[in-house]
């Protein structure tokens, strides 16, 4: 565990910068040319029928510059509890479901998980295939694999079982979900799946049943592949991607090998950190025309906050224990939760830096292999490639918002009554540079994964497409070159910590 009382000394030059960051984002210049634009003070109102008729529609309104106002909550329905998998056939009875594609791989294909799925779906009478392909994380091409394989079959709903979540609504089909016809859609009874926010189509029903305690994929609407041609790893994000129901049985995670626990337990510890620290929901542009336009990473908010952080405070106690003691079966369990209570808040809120960074970090790999996982390809853990960035990120995220950057540190169990605010970051970073360290068996920075300083403007090309996640990042430059800038510095501070 971490010291309850880390103190940083950091170098006069970063003090001055830190406190020169910390005032512009927190104390902005009374001078409205120079103000800071992303000020909680400087919230631009809503544009109201006086004001146009004052400004006689002498210039357009900039859509694109609007603030949102609104933020929304949802999530899949959550079933948890040790057991539950056993459920999973008369769930499929009560949508009416006739034919199930499973989707796992073929290490979970082994593991009880899939013995009870496959023996409740034959208790209902229900028909079902297996796709048991699934690579540990995904390429397009196991995408490609996987839609070859299920559009034949026609399955009227899916059922995932183990570890990350492969885009499998698009399996049984080419087409990008809203130009499905609703004629090929099926035809849903349950009182719960009709209040289903539907947008403009609503896709196959979705059980999705973890094994591990990591990605909260049972509960968020993003589905994350290695875009091969790009370089980088990406994602599709939808609400209608959020599976109908999430199993979380915590007998399905004592299967996991240590370093699966820690690498996962680490995407758990980042979904959190990154929601808590997001842009604030109501900073983000442009808000929506429509609300059926509102994405699903919105910014922090209220309800995001409060699953974001005891998210993170179950993780910083429970994680070690589970990495330490197979048998530590409440660490297990509470390490599922967390999983799926960080999944609610991310889901809603949205990752930044941490991610946007880790995409290409795990696509570039030049050779390395995690020990503990069981492949015959070199592989960097997600939860790993996000993890290893960390330290540097909230040093440099800290400025726009150090209260909330010291109660994350204190969630470390962090003395914070005497730290100045000014070094929030510097706390932060630490915390979790010591997290890190602690827990045994993490790559100490960019250079123990095999990447080189020659490395870092390859990461950065692969990092500038995230936007769906970089436009969350408090404190990133918003113009191109700048936040180059921010960012091959970031990967450097990375190198080695």
């Amino acid at each position: 565990m971490v010291s309850p009382a880390i103190r940083v000394a950091p170098s006069a030059a970063n003090r001055a910068l830190n406190l020169l960051r910390t005032v512009q984002y927190t104390h902005p210049p009374n001078c409205p040319c120079h103000k800071n634009p992303n000020h909680h003070h400087n919230h631009q109102q809503t544009p109201s029928l006086l004001n146009h008729v004052k400004r006689r529609m002498s210039t357009p309104v900039d859509r694109s510059r609007e603030k949102e106002y609104a933020f929304e909550m949802a999530a899949s329905s959550i079933r948890f509890g040790p057991g539950a998998t056993k459920e999973v056939g008369m769930d499929f009875t009560n949508i009416g479901a006739k034919r199930v594609c499973i989707v796992t791989d073929s290490n979970v294909a082994k593991l009880d998980a899939m013995k009870q799925a496959v023996e409740g779906l034959t208790r209902e009478g229900i028909q079902f295939t297996i796709f048991d392909k699934v690579r540990t994380e995904p390429k397009d091409s196991s995408i490609k694999e996987a839609i070859a394989f299920a559009k034949p079959y026609k399955p009227d709903a899916f059922l995932a079982v183990g570890m990350r979540r492969l885009c499998n609504r698009h399996c049984q089909t080419n087409e990008p979900i809203h130009r499905l016809p609703r004629s090929r859609l099926p035809r849903l009874r349950q009182r719960t799946l009709r209040q289903r926010p539907a947008g403009r189509q609503t896709p196959p029903p979705l059980v999705a049943v973890p094994t591990t305690a990591g990605t909260g994929s049972e509960t968020t609407g993003t589905a994350i592949f290695d875009l091969v041609s790009k370089k980088a790893k990406t994602g599709i994000a939808h609400r209608n991607l959020k599976p109908t129901l999430g199993i979380c049985d915590p007998l399905n995670t004592r299967t996991m090998p240590s370093a699966v626990h820690a690498a996962s337990g680490l995407d758990v510890l980042c979904h959190s950190l990154e929601s808590w620290t997001a842009i604030p929901y109501n900073e983000r542009t442009p808000r929506p025309t429509n609300p059926i336009n509102r994405p699903a990473y919105q910014g922090a908010n209220p309800i995001s906050d409060i699953f974001s952080l005891a998210a993170l405070r179950s993780t910083v106690k429970y994680l070690p224990r589970a990495v330490r003691d197979p048998e530590d079966h409440e660490a297990q369990s509470e390490m599922l939760l967390a999983a799926t209570l960080a999944g609610v808040g991310f889901g809603n809120a949205g990752v930044h830096l941490c991610h946007g960074m880790s995409y290409p970090i795990s696509s570039q790999n030049p050779g390395y292999k995690h020990a503990g996982y069981e492949v015959d390809h070199p592989i960097i853990p997600h939860g790993v490639s996000v993890a290893v960035t960390a330290p540097a990120v909230f040093r440099f995220t800290a400025a726009s918002n150090p209260d909330r950057h010291l109660a994350a540190a204190e969630a470390f169990g962090v003395d914070i009554s005497n730290v100045k605010r000014e070094s929030a970051g510097e706390v932060l970073g630490a915390a979790i540079a010591e997290f890190l360290a602690t827990l045994g068996d993490q790559p100490r920075g960019l250079k123990d994964l095999g990447f080189k300083a020659a490395d870092l403007d390859g990461l950065v090309d692969g990092t500038i497409p995230q936007q769906r996640v970089l436009m969350l990042a408090p404190s990133l430059s918003k113009e191109l070159e700048a936040e180059k800038g921010e960012l091959r510095k970031l990967l450097e501070q990375s190198l080695d910590y």
